[in-house]
């Protein structure tokens, strides 16, 4: 008989509080759902001020309900009312706007910086792999096959003529050089998603792609200059190529970066250096894209329609001298920041 009554009282209990204080809970409810569904001008005046008031109300309800030890549902429905009230209240919010801007602003650009030696190094790569494919292919033109995949040749190879050499250069908006430039896109897109997911191999496999891409352009260069065509090949190629090696160099940079973070933690575990140092590298990696996006522009408007060395030369130099400058001159200081 004792027990049931106590039961009988605890029962009472529970219903008393939540007749005096669920209507409380449920206009708190009710008012959070609206504004994170809309806005905070979704509500009047008097909603807005009557917000922090009821999460009050429910701090103390829930402070109630863990000191007397009722319904653990109850508890748990106030804690997550609590929690969400909590965040809406005091949390940061950030418009999408605000996040892009800062994104294009602060984060990309300081996570280049901040990766500045794996970029470099990348860019140092591509150019021994460069000299390397060409000297390869100038002592020896059996290399040139073992080097350039047929579908990445387009048709071009040693034995070409330099008017074939030149008609690719200059051909305007033929259908079959369309289709290639293309490829060579899907292609550069596969170098930089490869480099940077492979880096987790102690950097290993990032170095060789980056280095077989610098051999690849070497080797192909290296045809043109032998039929007096490098000069006219460098422009065609820079129209889009400053924009497409460079995100392809800040790819392999945020693979080694990673790489090098399992390589040599420090005195951090592993994982968690891994997890440091994969923030930058995503930050990067999230650019590289947007840079591929302008090289593709680049190279599917430009680079058979604009016939003109001269502008060619002008527009790569005015590209890489853009993203050098905001990468490394243009910095923007965040509100707050010292």
């Amino acid at each position: 008989m004792t027990l049931s009554a106590g039961t009988d009282t605890v029962r009472q209990s529970l219903a008393s509080f939540r007749q005096e204080r669920e209507a409380d809970w449920k206009a708190f409810e009710a008012l959070l759902a609206r504004v994170e569904k809309r806005a905070p001008r979704a509500l009047s005046e008097g909603e807005l001020l009557s917000l922090p008031l009821l999460y009050r109300s429910a701090l103390s309800s829930l402070s109630v309900a863990r000191a007397t030890s009722l319904d653990s549902a109850l508890i748990a429905y106030l804690e997550a009312l609590c929690l969400r009230g909590y965040f809406y209240l005091y949390g940061a919010r950030r418009s999408l706007r605000t996040r892009i801007g800062d994104f294009f602003l602060h984060d990309w650009p300081a996570a280049i910086r901040d990766l500045w030696r794996e970029v470099w190094t990348s860019v140092g790569l591509t150019v021994i792999g460069a000299i390397a494919g060409y000297w390869l292919v100038a002592s020896d033109r059996r290399w040139y096959d073992a080097i350039i995949a047929p579908s990445l040749a387009g048709g071009r190879n040693p034995d070409s003529s330099a008017e074939t050499l030149r008609s690719v250069l200059y051909g305007g908006g033929d259908h079959f050089l369309s289709g290639f430039a293309a490829y060579l896109f899907t292609h550069n897109t596969q170098v930089s998603i490869l480099a940077f997911a492979l880096g987790f191999a102690f950097a290993v496999p990032s170095v060789l792609i980056i280095l077989m891409n610098g051999c690849m352009l070497g080797a192909i260069f290296q045809i043109y200059a032998a039929k007096g065509l490098g000069f006219e090949l460098g422009g065609w190629l820079s129209i889009h190529g400053t924009t497409e090696l460079f995100a392809i160099a800040i790819a392999g940079a945020a693979g080694m970066r990673i790489g090098t973070s399992i390589a040599f933690p420090g005195e951090l575990t592993r994982m968690a250096a891994a997890a440091r140092a994969g923030r930058v590298a995503a930050t990067a990696m999230v650019g590289v894209t947007v840079m591929l996006l302008f090289a593709g522009l680049l190279e599917g408007i430009g680079r058979q329609t604009i016939t003109s060395d001269l502008a060619r030369y002008s527009i790569g130099g005015g590209m890489l001298a853009f993203w050098l400058c905001y990468f490394y001159l243009f910095r923007m200081v965040r509100h707050g920041d010292r």
